[in-house]
């Protein structure tokens, strides 16, 4: 079954076509080395809770957009191969080299993890 990796982070919200582009450059990365789907999300209806939300989660300021990606792998195994593959590459890679090109929001207040799919529903009627 496939395995997700998930990622939550604060993006300057002046920097959303930064954002986007980077994305797109980095997330190319991860297609080439097997990835199923790489999906960027930009915060459009991210509610503030009174315990606990993601604005807090990434320690989102007045000034930043929460964003949300998720990175489908075929399964755990080859998402475990193919970032052993990706890290190796950090040092050579230039679209992974972070002064030639640096993300534009702050990765240390990035929470990520791995998740086992555990229940998988699709719309077969196609509405």
């Amino acid at each position: 079954m496939t395995y997700i990796e998930g990622f939550v982070i604060a993006v300057p919200t002046a920097k959303r076509q930064a954002f986007i582009d980077h994305a797109r450059e980095i997330d190319a990365i991860f297609i080439e080395h097997g990835a199923l789907r790489v999906v960027e999300c930009w915060g459009d209806d991210v509610p503030h809770g009174t315990v606990t939300d993601f604005h807090r989660a990434v320690a989102a300021r007045e000034d930043e957009t929460v964003g949300f990606a998720w990175i489908e792998w075929p399964d755990r195994a080859t998402r475990e191969r193919e970032m052993a593959r990706i890290r190796e590459k950090m040092a050579t890679d230039p679209r992974m080299d972070p002064i030639t090109n640096p993300p534009p929001f702050d990765g240390k207040r990035m929470i990520f993890g791995g998740f086992e799919v555990v229940v998988d529903l699709e719309n077969t009627k196609g509405e």
